[in-house]
């Protein structure tokens, strides 16, 4: 872990830091009160409670809302393994979803596709661009998978 990569995973865990950070560029993750709750060089937990702002009118939790907590699970890794590595432009460019059972509880997703990441940055050369497809799980408290996000990101390295 680079200097840069401790220092944004110290900023991304403290909640004056993320709160700030999300008011300006995610502010649904506000509303949503998705919270991080782990992150390491591999894998990142985040988690998003079933309540009235986050539900639908079918008495779960939005599909949106879960869209938007699987990203953030994909993207801090993504934002992780980027820092103190230069410049690069990063943007999604294919979601899919698959949806097992219904959302009426706390979810966590996880994704654990950090070093895939990392592999992929290391070896891309100024200029160069290619993608990358993570898988963030998301689960009950009883460990039960209820949907399964396929978040496709590119990156390229800026010269």
């Amino acid at each position: 872990m680079n200097p840069a990569q401790e220092k944004f995973k110290n900023q991304i865990r403290n909640p004056f830091y993320f709160w700030w950070g999300m008011l300006f560029k995610l502010p649904t993750v506000l509303f949503w009160r998705i919270r991080i709750t782990h992150l390491d060089e591999s894998n990142c937990q985040v988690t998003l409670p079933y309540f009235w702002r986050s539900q639908n009118p079918f008495k779960s939790i939005y599909f949106a809302a879960m869209s938007g907590a699987a990203e953030l699970s994909t993207g801090v890794l993504c934002q992780y393994a980027l820092a103190g590595k230069g410049k690069f432009s990063m943007l999604v460019v294919g979601l899919k979803a698959e949806f097992f059972k219904k959302a009426n509880q706390k979810i966590t997703f996880t994704c654990q596709d950090g070093l895939a990441v990392r592999d992929l940055l290391g070896r891309l050369e100024p200029g160069e661009s290619e993608t990358l497809t993570m898988v963030a799980f998301g689960t009950n408290p009883e460990k039960e998978t209820v949907a399964k996000f396929y978040i496709t990101w590119s990156f390229k390295r800026k010269s």
